[in-house]
C-alpha cells in the first residue's frame, strides 16, 4: 500500500527563526512565477515556509490560491525532494496565471532543487 502523503506540521516552516536561518544561507532558485531559497536541514524530510505578499498577490482570495497550490505541489513532489529547508515565494506574474502553468513551474522547481540541494540520498 502506498503511503499517504500529507503536510503535517513537522514539514512546514512557522517560525520566524527558521525563515531568517533560509534567508541567511540558503541558496536561492526561481523562475517567472515562484522563487525559492532553499537550505539543507538535519530533519531529514524537506520542510516547507511560504512568503506570499500581499502587494504581489493581491487580496486574500488569490493570495490563498497561490498558498494553496504551492502546498498541493509540494505535498505531491515531498518523496523528490532532499531533506532541505525551503521557503517559496511568489511573484507578480503568477498572481493572474493559470494553475497548470502554476503547478508546471512548481515542478520545474522542485527538480532544480533536488538537483542543486541533494547531499545525500533520502531514507
Amino acid at each position: 500500500m502506498p503511503r499517504r502523503l500529507t503536510l503535517p506540521a513537522r514539514l512546514r516552516l512557522r517560525r520566524k527563526k527558521d525563515f531568517d536561518a533560509v534567508y541567511a544561507r540558503g541558496r536561492r532558485l526561481g523562475d517567472g512565477y515562484f522563487g525559492m531559497t532553499a537550505v539543507s536541514n538535519a530533519e531529514g524530510a524537506p520542510r516547507l515556509g511560504l512568503a506570499v505578499a500581499v502587494r504581489i498577490a493581491g487580496g486574500g482570495v488569490e493570495r490563498n490560491r497561490l498558498r494553496r497550490v504551492i502546498k498541493e505541489s509540494f505535498r505531491l513532489h515531498q518523496e523528490q525532494i532532499p531533506a532541505v529547508d525551503l521557503v517559496v515565494s511568489a511573484r507578480p506574474k503568477a498572481r493572474d496565471a493559470a494553475g497548470k502553468l502554476l503547478h508546471e513551474s512548481l515542478e520545474g522547481l522542485w527538480k532544480k532543487v533536488a538537483e542543486q540541494c541533494a547531499t545525500s540520498p533520502r531514507p
